[in-house]
């Protein structure tokens, strides 16, 4: 059963309430690994507020380096790093992520984490991820560099070995901790590390371009760029 994630940009809740009724974790992958094949899924989670250039090439790069079979991106609703600044909601997040993946079908969107709500922790996440596909299905969390430093400290990270391999993707000659590698592989953890020729982007870079009127044209897909602009988001003056 194919359909497209296409947001419509009038209705963003009606988006978000369908897609948390019609998947587990994913409308367009929901049913992978049903026939019994080995297959491989990734997730990349994130606030994507909003989600750039810089997302989807990690995750294309994740992608092809490691032989992905799908991705899927998991929209937090309220992650427990984030708690002291002020998010586009989850609906227009969700919304935009939608409108940038909408023409590629080795990729999808979840609400899981909308849907759930509260505080969100990457290992209660990947905990129905994993209770919902057969064993035949990998799973694999893929992280950017910054995110190595503190993986050891996440939230349940003996479960979280237990179930998943991570991918680390860092631009070429950008990742100087080969020691920190080491000791998260020597205390249990799946790790996989991509070099990439990555765009460095940031969410934080756009909010602040949008606010001071500046461009964010090749830095977001255009359909994002024209959302952020119609639902006047970050402080945009019209």
């Amino acid at each position: 059963m194919e359909r497209s994630w296409e947001a419509n940009k009038n209705a963003d809740d009606e988006l978000l309430g369908d897609a948390v009724r019609e998947a587990v974790v994913s409308f367009r992958f929901d049913a992978l690994g049903a026939d019994g094949a080995p297959v491989r899924l990734g997730i990349m989670g994130g606030t994507f507020d909003p989600i750039h250039m810089g997302h989807l090439a990690c995750a294309e790069m994740a992608r092809d380096a490691c032989g992905l079979d799908a991705v899927v991106f998991m929209v937090a609703a309220n992650p427990s790093l984030k708690q002291q600044r002020t998010l586009a909601s989850v609906a227009e997040r969700f919304a935009m992520c939608a409108l940038a993946i909408a023409d590629d079908p080795r990729f999808d969107l979840s609400a899981l984490e909308a849907r759930r709500g509260g505080i969100t922790y990457t290992s209660d996440t990947m905990c129905i991820v994993r209770d919902h596909y057969p064993d035949n299905v990998e799973l694999s969390f893929i992280i950017g560099a910054d995110s190595l430093a503190t993986l050891r400290q996440w939230h349940d990270a003996d479960l979280l070995k237990r179930m998943v391999r991570f991918i680390c993707v860092s631009r070429p000659g950008a990742f100087d901790e080969p020691e920190l590698l080491r000791a998260c592989r020597d205390e249990g953890f799946r790790l996989d590390h991509v070099s990439a020729p990555l765009l460095d982007i940031s969410s934080s870079e756009i909010r602040q371009r949008v606010g001071e009127g500046r461009t964010i044209r090749y830095l977001v897909p255009r359909a994002v760029s024209d959302y952020i602009e119609e639902k006047g988001l970050y402080g945009i003056t019209g």
